[in-house]
Protein backbone atom coordinates (compact mmCIF):
# COMPACT_ATOMS: atom_id res chain seq x y z
CA UNK A 1 0.00 0.00 0.00
CA UNK A 2 1.31 3.35 -0.91
CA UNK A 3 1.17 6.43 1.26
CA UNK A 4 -1.19 8.88 -0.12
CA UNK A 5 -0.46 12.53 0.02
CA UNK A 6 -3.03 15.14 -0.61
CA UNK A 7 -1.94 18.65 -1.41
CA UNK A 8 -4.28 21.20 -0.01
CA UNK A 9 -3.98 24.54 -1.76
CA UNK A 10 -3.53 27.38 0.68
CA UNK A 11 -6.23 29.90 0.64
CA UNK A 12 -4.35 33.17 0.38
CA UNK A 13 -6.87 34.88 2.66
CA UNK A 14 -6.29 32.31 5.39
CA UNK A 15 -2.53 32.72 5.06
CA UNK A 16 -2.78 36.51 5.26
CA UNK A 17 -4.99 36.23 8.34
CA UNK A 18 -2.49 33.89 9.98
CA UNK A 19 0.35 36.33 9.27
CA UNK A 20 -1.73 39.21 10.59
CA UNK A 21 -2.45 37.24 13.76
CA UNK A 22 1.25 36.60 14.34
CA UNK A 23 2.04 40.27 13.67
CA UNK A 24 -0.70 41.34 16.10
CA UNK A 25 0.80 39.18 18.83
CA UNK A 26 4.20 40.67 18.08
CA UNK A 27 2.82 44.23 18.24
CA UNK A 28 1.01 43.48 21.50
CA UNK A 29 4.31 42.20 22.91
CA UNK A 30 6.12 45.35 21.77
CA UNK A 31 3.36 47.52 23.25
CA UNK A 32 3.65 45.71 26.58
CA UNK A 33 7.44 46.15 26.55
CA UNK A 34 7.04 49.87 25.74
CA UNK A 35 4.49 50.25 28.54
CA UNK A 36 6.91 48.56 30.94
CA UNK A 37 9.64 50.93 29.75
CA UNK A 38 7.35 53.92 30.35
CA UNK A 39 6.50 52.63 33.82
CA UNK A 40 10.21 52.23 34.58
CA UNK A 41 10.84 55.80 33.34
CA UNK A 42 8.05 57.20 35.52
CA UNK A 43 9.31 55.34 38.59
CA UNK A 44 12.82 56.66 37.89
CA UNK A 45 11.48 60.23 37.75
CA UNK A 46 9.40 59.61 40.89
CA UNK A 47 12.49 58.38 42.76
CA UNK A 48 14.53 61.37 41.57
CA UNK A 49 11.71 63.68 42.66
CA UNK A 50 11.58 62.04 46.09
CA UNK A 51 15.37 62.42 46.45
CA UNK A 52 15.19 66.11 45.47
CA UNK A 53 12.49 66.70 48.08
CA UNK A 54 14.44 64.79 50.74
CA UNK A 55 17.48 66.96 49.96
CA UNK A 56 15.25 70.05 50.24
CA UNK A 57 16.25 70.94 46.66
CA UNK A 58 13.05 72.65 45.56
CA UNK A 59 14.51 73.92 42.28
CA UNK A 60 15.38 70.37 41.23
CA UNK A 61 11.98 69.10 42.33
CA UNK A 62 10.27 71.70 40.09
CA UNK A 63 11.98 70.20 37.02
CA UNK A 64 9.77 67.12 37.35
CA UNK A 65 6.58 69.21 36.98
CA UNK A 66 4.86 70.71 33.96
CA UNK A 67 4.65 74.52 33.93
CA UNK A 68 0.86 74.28 34.33
CA UNK A 69 0.94 71.66 37.10
CA UNK A 70 -2.00 71.52 39.49
CA UNK A 71 -1.40 70.40 43.05
CA UNK A 72 -3.92 69.91 45.82
CA UNK A 73 -2.06 69.76 49.12
CA UNK A 74 -3.00 67.47 51.99
CA UNK A 75 -5.01 70.26 53.64
CA UNK A 76 -6.91 71.07 50.44
CA UNK A 77 -4.94 74.07 49.19
CA UNK A 78 -5.09 74.22 45.39
CA UNK A 79 -1.92 75.38 43.64
CA UNK A 80 -2.11 76.27 39.93
CA UNK A 81 1.19 76.30 38.06
CA UNK A 82 4.84 75.88 38.83
CA UNK A 83 5.34 79.60 39.63
CA UNK A 84 2.50 79.58 42.17
CA UNK A 85 4.04 76.46 43.69
CA UNK A 86 7.38 78.32 44.04
CA UNK A 87 5.58 81.15 45.87
CA UNK A 88 3.80 78.63 48.11
CA UNK A 89 7.12 76.96 48.97
CA UNK A 90 8.76 80.33 49.71
CA UNK A 91 6.14 80.99 52.39
CA UNK A 92 7.87 78.30 54.45
CA UNK A 93 11.41 79.70 54.49
CA UNK A 94 13.30 77.54 56.96
CA UNK A 95 11.13 74.53 56.28
CA UNK A 96 12.77 71.17 56.85
CA UNK A 97 9.66 69.22 55.90
CA UNK A 98 9.68 66.85 52.93
CA UNK A 99 7.45 64.07 51.68
CA UNK A 100 8.08 60.75 50.00
CA UNK A 101 5.57 59.20 47.64
CA UNK A 102 5.43 55.44 47.13
CA UNK A 103 3.36 54.16 44.22
CA UNK A 104 0.92 51.30 44.72
CA UNK A 105 -0.56 51.56 41.23
CA UNK A 106 0.77 52.88 37.94
CA UNK A 107 -1.02 52.64 34.61
CA UNK A 108 0.17 54.06 31.28
CA UNK A 109 -1.84 54.97 28.19
CA UNK A 110 0.84 55.21 25.51
CA UNK A 111 -1.50 56.50 22.79
CA UNK A 112 -2.50 59.51 24.88
CA UNK A 113 0.89 59.95 26.53
CA UNK A 114 -0.75 59.92 29.95
CA UNK A 115 -0.27 57.88 33.10
CA UNK A 116 -2.10 57.41 36.40
CA UNK A 117 -0.22 56.85 39.64
CA UNK A 118 -1.59 56.37 43.11
CA UNK A 119 -0.12 55.33 46.41
CA UNK A 120 0.84 56.53 49.86
CA UNK A 121 2.81 59.58 50.92
CA UNK A 122 4.66 60.19 54.15
CA UNK A 123 5.79 63.54 55.45
CA UNK A 124 9.03 63.88 57.42
CA UNK A 125 10.79 66.69 59.23
CA UNK A 126 14.60 66.60 59.13
CA UNK A 127 14.76 68.29 62.55
CA UNK A 128 12.61 65.62 64.16
CA UNK A 129 12.66 61.84 64.43
CA UNK A 130 13.06 59.69 61.34
CA UNK A 131 9.46 58.48 61.58
CA UNK A 132 6.87 60.24 59.45
CA UNK A 133 4.95 62.97 61.21
CA UNK A 134 2.06 62.98 58.72
CA UNK A 135 0.87 60.68 55.93
CA UNK A 136 -1.95 59.85 53.59
CA UNK A 137 -2.89 58.87 50.05
CA UNK A 138 -2.01 60.56 46.78
CA UNK A 139 -2.70 60.32 43.09
CA UNK A 140 -0.79 61.81 40.19
CA UNK A 141 -1.37 62.42 36.52
CA UNK A 142 1.70 62.14 34.32
CA UNK A 143 2.12 63.45 30.79
CA UNK A 144 4.66 62.71 28.10
CA UNK A 145 3.58 65.63 25.89
CA UNK A 146 7.08 67.14 26.01
CA UNK A 147 8.73 63.82 25.15
CA UNK A 148 9.62 63.06 28.76
CA UNK A 149 7.39 62.03 31.64
CA UNK A 150 6.43 64.96 33.88
CA UNK A 151 3.86 65.39 36.64
CA UNK A 152 0.82 67.31 35.38
CA UNK A 153 -1.35 67.02 38.48
CA UNK A 154 -1.12 65.71 42.05
CA UNK A 155 -3.71 65.29 44.75
CA UNK A 156 -2.66 64.63 48.35
CA UNK A 157 -5.08 63.65 51.10
CA UNK A 158 -3.82 63.74 54.68
CA UNK A 159 -5.23 60.78 56.59
CA UNK A 160 -3.01 60.67 59.66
Amino acid sequence: MRNQKKIIPRNSNTFVLQIMGVMSLFLISITQVNAQTDIAQILKVRNASNEALKSLDNELSYTFLTDDVMITTGNGTLINGKEEFRKYDNEFDNNTMYWIRTADELEVNMERGLAWESGIWKGYDLKKVSNPIVNGKYSAMWTKASGEWLIKSQLFVTLN
